[in-house]
């Protein structure tokens, strides 16, 4: 019953949807079908699902997976479904015999059996390839060994390869390196040589590796190479410690009183067993003459040993100042520096007398004179008038006294006045002049103060000024009261019809008895040009004289808006204004012409002009394209007619196909593309419709897909068949000695004539990194391997890096590690900043690394450290090594060597340097309690350093020692003062009764002189070092005592004789009067 119910469901559908296809069969199809006719022959159309779809054709038409459908791509092959369609790839070890990378097998394709064995080398150096169905397998060649594996092998599956009997390193022979090549396969040869410093005595140099993989030994002897006893030189000692194998080395030093001529010092045997010639020569050590010093004589013997000595004395007329006048001959060959030098003797300038010259060559030297004379108004009095420079510096006395000449007052002259500055000196002058309304007629004005004390004469004569009748002036009047005298004056007037133009009206009677100018202009009354009206023109006859008129006009382009067109000229020089007003004539903005620019720089005035242009995709057909403005305010007409520009069909391309919407005109696009199995070699696909008319030049070219060779990789094989078209397939395999990081080695022809990438990546493998006796490991990164000794060994011979070569072999290193009895032995410290030590002696020759470490420490100051740490190469015997320390520091210093770990300490006191000196001024003071001044000098010593102030009392000659701490000629110390406790500037007050420290300030003793002297001490431990400097000069209160009696009592001694004077005075006219 159900089934009869089904059965009647669906007959009522494909009732219903037959009449809807009646309808409209093909609007009602899916995306996915196509629309084709009944094959019943009714005429009718129907909606049938497209290839690789299934359904009705209308409502729904969905993917059909065909790779369901059993082996549709047939043996040893993949099936990949796609929307609509599918297809095949070939398994690994198999290709398409379409030589694509995909197929579909209704074109008869299969997969076959590649043949992997046809490529050379795909078993790798040694091994022979046999295929198999869909595969293939390796063996390995006679005189090769499989590794990694056993046979037969897969060389890309596993990481088995073939490679050839390797003997390993060559054996090593006593005091012998090899030569290259380095090769340790079957067969292969080394050869062997000593080593530098021995030499084969017997034996054979060869070493073969053979078939079992054993290396034949070489037989060859070598023995060190020995110089003997070296050579010794005259005046010379020899520092050699007895050894003299190759390399060792010999220093010769010069004895004292000798130095080396050479260039050399030190003698090295060399590899022939003989000591190298060594440039060295000592020669006894001789001064030159001794130097000369200016201004002096030297008293030597001639001779110029070491010791020799040289006196200096100066010539005569100088004088020397320093000490130290001898000069000897030291160690180095040279004289020692003499600390005198000779000064002349030379007065100062000589004085200057009072109104008196000096006749004087300049010089100062002694014996020289200058001569006084008494200057022009003065006369010798009295008195010497020489002078001489004598031996002691100083001029003798010249007593010559000048007094001064002078005149009474000068005359008086009638009609004159006297310019005069009241001096009656000689030379002085008076001037006389006429006075006002006088003239000079004749003599001398100047009347001057002779040597004889009188005026000399003056004659000057003065007469009465007077002036002719006043000039006459064109077109003027005067007005004049007759006068002719000084200053009197006369004015002028235009007279009528004319006007003062310019000029002065005045004319005045002048000291010289003729009229001052007068420059009145008298013209006639005119009217200048008339002016000018914008955008107007004047008709006039040029006349500006009174009544004459202009009349005015408007210019082209322009119209009379408004305003009076005439002017006249008037009675005061004016013309009368003219109002006219012209106003320009313009046009409106031209017209716009259908599908055309306008080329117009906006003006609209006449004659402005605009051209017309057809807009891009048009093109002129005909017509007029300018315009004008004419004089009526208008636009010429512009007749221009602009026409669609169009380009017809575009061109077609072989292999190519256009994409195009049948639209021509400018700017219209085609569109090309390469058939499949195509690909462009242009640069361009799209061509444009031009403004010319035309379509543009395409640069398109359709070329098959080729996609060469494939590109080789480093160390790789290369499986291919030669094929370069579109899907052609290339497998990339690494090289024997080399083995495969990565996955990816397949690369397929795209359709770009590209091969695709691969990220194969082949590394070499050597295997395990081989082990040196006595030596491990230090870096390694796969390839390369560097050895070095294990702790208490060092390299004695060969080289210390193995490296994994191309062939995936290692080139092992030839380092030979000798065994270290001890490293460091006696550490001592010499020159408070150097060491020195002993090592081993089989490490003679070899360059040892040694940490130092040191670090420093002060007392007095908790903040300061010292801390470094640095590596020395050193070899020898007896390496010595400098450090850069710090002064005034403790320092702890550990010594370790690096090969050995062997560690010694050391421990070292640097010393004290010569501490700075404060700034100070040299005062002579006259004061019992002076107060001096000192500006401190900055310094890392300042926390160990004082400041004494030192109190010597000058007797004799001042003898000081300032590294003395006792004194025994009166001297004493008056104050300590701790330097880091004071200021930058310092006053200190001496005797002032205070104490300072351990010290009392005393009072200075009364009438004594003393030198002050400033000590500066540092002390660090049983190290003390000081520096001094005289800080002023005291002098005792007796100067100043002495002087102030000298004043009272001479000042009471002249009140006395000025009374008994009086009272002399007052006697005598007393007894006069009576």
């Amino acid at each position: 019953m159900k089934g009869t119910a089904l059965v009647l469901f669906t007959a009522t559908v494909a009732i219903v949807t037959d009449v809807v296809v009646g309808a409209d069969v093909c609007a009602s199809c899916h995306p996915n079908a196509t629309c084709d006719d009944k094959t019943d022959g009714s005429g009718g159309k129907v909606c049938n699902c497209m290839y690789g779809f299934v359904g009705n054709g209308r409502t729904y038409c969905q993917d059909k997976d065909e790779c369901q459908l059993g082996k549709i791509c047939g043996d040893h092959s993949r099936c990949h479904n796609t929307y609509g369609s599918y297809f095949c790839t070939c398994v690994s070890g198999y290709s398409p015999t379409n030589r694509q990378a995909v197929f579909i097998p209704n074109d008869g394709t299969y997969c076959h059996d590649v043949d992997e064995c046809i490529v050379d080398g795909v078993c790798g150096e040694g091994g022979v390839c046999l295929n198999t169905a869909g595969d293939f397998y390796c063996t390995c060649r006679t005189g090769y060994t499989v590794q990694n594996g056993s046979e037969p092998f897969h060389r890309h599956k596993q990481s088995a390869y073939c490679e050839m009997v390797d003997c390993g390193p060559p054996p090593s022979v006593r005091h012998a390196v090899q030569v290259p090549p380095f090769l340790t396969h079957y067969g292969s040869i080394v050869q062997f040589a000593c080593a530098d410093g021995f030499n084969r005595t017997r034996g054979n140099v060869a070493a073969i590796c053979g078939p079992d993989g054993r290396w034949s030994f070489p037989s060859m002897h070598c023995e060190e190479v020995q110089c003997g006893v070296p050579p010794s030189f005259p005046h010379a000692v020899m520092l050699w410690n007895g050894v003299s194998n190759v390399g060792a080395e010999v220093r010769y030093q010069c004895v004292e009183g000798f130095y080396n001529t050479g260039h050399e010092e030190v003698c090295v045997c060399t590899s022939r067993g003989t000591w190298s010639l060594l440039h060295f020569l000592c020669q006894e050590i001789r001064c030159g003459p001794p130097p000369p010093l200016l201004h002096s004589v030297v008293l030597w013997d001639g001779s110029r040993n070491i010791g020799s000595k040289a006196l200096y004395e100066c010539k005569a007329g100088y004088r020397s100042v320093g000490t130290g006048s001898v000069s000897e001959c030291d160690s180095h060959g040279r004289w020692t520096d003499t600390r005198i030098t000779c000064k002349e003797i030379r007065c100062s300038d000589p004085p200057v007398l009072q109104h008196a010259g000096r006749l004087w060559d300049g010089s100062v030297r002694v014996s020289s004179s200058v001569l006084y004379y008494c200057k022009e108004g003065f006369y010798p009095a009295l008195g010497e008038n020489k002078s001489v420079c004598t031996q002691n510096g100083s001029w003798s006395r010249a007593t010559l006294l000048c007094r001064e000449i002078r005149c009474s007052d000068p005359p008086v002259l009638h009609h004159a006045g006297r310019l005069w500055d009241g001096s009656v000196r000689v030379n002085s002058s008076v001037l006389y002049y006429c006075k006002e309304g006088f003239y000079p007629a004749l003599g001398e004005n100047k009347s001057v103060c002779t040597q004889n004390g009188s005026w000399s004469r003056a004659t000057l004569l003065c007469r009465e000024i007077r002036c002719s009748d006043p000039p006459v002036l064109p077109h003027a009047g005067r007005l004049w009261d007759g006068s002719v005298r000084v200053n009197s004056s006369v004015l002028y007037y235009c007279k009528e019809g004319f006007y003062p133009a310019l000029g002065e009206n005045k004319s005045v009677c002048t000291q010289n008895g003729s009229w001052s100018r007068a420059t009145l202009l008298c013209r006639e009354i005119r009217c200048s040009d008339p002016p000018v009206l914008p955008h107007a023109g004047r008709l006039w006859d040029g006349s500006v004289r009174v009544n004459s008129s202009v009349l005015y006009y408007c210019k082209e382009g322009f119209y009379p808006a408004l305003g009076e067109n005439k002017s006249v000229c008037t009675q005061n020089g004016s013309w009368s204004r003219a109002t006219l007003l012209c106003r320009e004539i313009r046009c409106s903005d031209p017209p716009v012409l259908p599908h055309a620019g306008r080329l117009w720089d906006g003006s609209v005035h006449i004659n402005s002009s605009v051209l017309y242009y057809c807009k891009e995709g048009f093109y002129p057909a005909l017509g007029e394209n300018k315009s004008v403005c004419t004089q009526n305010g208008s636009w010429s007409r512009a007749t221009l007619l602009c026409r669609e520009v169009l380009c017809g069909v575009p061109p077609s391309f072989p292999h190519a196909v256009m994409l195009w919407n049948r639209v021509s005109n400018v700017g219209a696009e085609v569109r090309y593309q390469c058939v499949e199995g195509f690909y462009n070699t242009g640069h361009e696909e799209v061509c444009v419709c031009t403004s010319r008319g035309t379509w543009s030049l395409l640069h398109f070219l359709c070329q098959e897909v080729n996609c060469s060779e494939p590109q080789p990789l480093p160390h790789t094989l290369l499986v291919w068949n030669g094929s370069s078209s579109l899907g052609s397939v290339a497998l990339y395999e690494c090289e024997a000695g080399y083995r495969r990081v990565s996955t990816a080695r397949v690369s397929v022809c795209g359709s770009d004539s590209q091969w695709s990438p691969v990220q194969l990546h082949c590394e070499v493998y050597c295997g395990p990194i081989p082990m040196l006796p006595n030596a491990e490991v230090l870096w390694e990164n796969g390839s390369v391997a560097i050895h070095h000794c294990v702790k208490g060994y060092y390299r004695h011979t060969g080289s210390d890096v193995s490296v994994c070569n191309t062939t995936g072999r290692w080139q092992v290193a030839t380092m030979r590690c000798r065994e270290l009895k001890f490293s460091i032995q006696s550490l001592s410290v010499f020159n408070q900043k150097c060491l020195s030590w002993r090592t081993a002696a089989e490490s003679q020759g070899y360059k040892q690394q040694y940490t130092v470490v040191f670090i420093g420490v002060r007392g007095f100051d908790p903040s300061f450290s010292d801390r470094h740490r640095k590596v020395f190469s050193l070899s020898g015997l007896h390496p010595t090594v400098c450090l850069n320390l710090q002064p005034i520091t403790n320092y702890t210093i550990t010594v370790t060597s690096v090969e050995t770990g062997d560690t010694a300490t050391v421990t070292a006191n640097t010393s004290i340097p010569a501490p700075p000196t404060p700034e100070v001024g040299y005062n002579e003071v006259d004061s019992h309690r002076p107060t001096l001044r000192l500006r401190r000098a900055t310094s890392m010593l300042d926390p160990i350093c004082v400041y004494q102030v030192i109190v010597v009392p000058v007797v004799g000659v001042l003898v000081f020692d300032c590294t003395s701490s006792r004194f025994c000629g009166g001297e004493y110390v008056a104050a300590q003062l701790q330097v880091c406790e004071l200021g930058l500037e310092v006053n200190f007050t001496l005797g002032n009764r205070e104490q300072y420290g351990p010290f009392y300030n005393a009072p200075l003793e009364n009438g004594q002189d003393y030198y002050i002297i400033l000590r500066t001490v540092c002390t660090w431990g049983p190290e003390r070092k000081q520096s001094c400097v005289i800080w002023a000069k005291a002098r005792g209160t007796f100067y100043a005592t002495r002087i102030s009696a000298l004043v009272t009592f001479g000042f009471i001694g002249a009140l006395g004789f000025f009374s008994m004077m009086v009272y002399g005075c007052c006697w005598f006219w007393k007894g006069h009067r009576f």
